[in-house]
């Protein structure tokens, strides 16, 4: 054989073997297997994922399990609902599962939501207004017809809300659990991002983001850790003759230790409980701090907090003036929070330890309450 016909030959040979790999390559992401980006679960205990012959099995909770299929007549598990991936259209029910959607940059999927109470995201509201998004009613009161008419694939439903899921089930519609309000573990809640990205096929950029944030959040958590000095801090406000006190479980109270703090309950195993005046003024008297979430109409201060309850005043923290504020009318705290653990965590940090972070920080939630 002549060196021309080796050389083409050769050519031959090469072409054969890329139609060959294109082919196998082909065959593997129609089967689905190498089509669907691995995913790891770190620190969420809501859900797990295993890959079976092309077929994803999500579990959720106990109860629930979906097969994520690329092909429609794929056959999956007994028990497990198929589900075909990516989806293109959904409703959320919750502001948490809305923040996954709008950190994946993913707002063209969602078709529908529950209202636009203390909604700031603006893109979002602009389909709305247009009609790109509809609204549904709140939970127990949906408008079937509405939900129809906004066509989703699946719809991510919050256990823990009101309900009336069960008109909608008889519509035929694929109802999927959000546990991510369960997680008592800040980097747990947020790694529902990637729960989410299987079902919209962003699984890399969902694996990419979380990284970011993880890596954030534990880097800034390990310099917390060395500080000499822990504050106490304490949480909540007197509401219709109730004090709700989120427990040591909570994932405030682990993101307060992760800040250098000690939360006045920390002992406490319950994610939250109603505790009367007393109780809780018992354990907060002395506290260094004390943390306040609210929907106050206008500037609140320490006059409005008084206002609201004469005894506020009686607190270390409210003399001192470190009290620990965040506005949900002023601040998109539910609409983003959840997935930002890593600056929530920087605002307590700010606060608690602020040699720790650049003197010109500017927070982003939570700041010192100064009149």
């Amino acid at each position: 054989m002549n060196k021309g016909m080796k050389k083409l030959f050769g050519i031959f040979a090469v072409l054969v073997l890329l139609c060959a790999c294109s082919a196998q390559g082909d065959k593997q992401s129609q089967s689905g297997t190498d089509s669907m980006e691995e995913v790891t679960v770190k620190y969420a205990t809501g859900f797990s994922v295993r890959d079976s012959a092309g077929i994803r099995l999500v579990d959720v909770g106990k109860k629930d399990h979906f097969a994520l299929v690329h092909d429609a007549d794929a056959a999956v598990p007994e028990g497990y609902v198929k589900v075909k991936v990516p989806i293109e259209r959904t409703i959320c029910m919750t502001s948490l599962q809305l923040s996954n959607f709008t950190i994946l940059d993913a707002h063209d999927v969602v078709k529908g939501i529950t209202g636009t109470k203390n909604l700031f995201n603006e893109d979002i509201k602009a389909r709305v207004k247009d009609g790109r998004i509809v609204k549904i009613g709140m939970e127990g009161e949906f408008d079937p017809e509405v939900v129809m008419a906004a066509n989703p694939d699946v719809i991510f439903i919050s256990p823990s809300k009101r309900g009336g899921y069960d008109a909608i089930k008889e519509i035929g519609i694929t109802l999927v659990p959000h546990l991510g309000y369960k997680e008592l573990d800040p980097l747990g809640q947020a790694e529902w991002i990637k729960f989410i990205g299987m079902f919209i096929g962003k699984e890399k950029e969902a694996a990419e983001i979380f990284a970011g944030i993880e890596s954030r959040y534990n880097e800034l958590k390990e310099k917390a850790a060395k500080v000499e000095q822990r504050p106490t801090v304490t949480s909540g406000e007197m509401h219709y003759g109730n004090w709700h006190a989120v427990g040591g479980k909570n994932y405030l109270a682990q993101i307060f230790r992760d800040a250098g703090a000690d939360y006045v309950i920390n002992d406490d195993e319950t994610s939250g409980e109603d505790l009367e005046f007393e109780k809780m003024y018992a354990l907060s008297a002395n506290a260094d701090y004390w943390r306040i979430l609210n929907s106050y109409q206008g500037e609140f201060s320490y006059e409005a907090l008084k206002a609201s309850e004469p005894r506020n005043e009686m607190f270390k923290a409210f003399k001192e003036k470190k009290v620990i504020y965040c506005n949900m009318k002023q601040t998109p705290y539910y609409e983003i929070a959840p997935v930002k653990p890593d600056v929530l965590l920087k605002d307590f940090v700010a606060i608690f330890h602020p040699e720790l972070v650049e003197k010109d920080y500017q927070p982003t939630f939570y700041r010192l309450l100064d009149k």
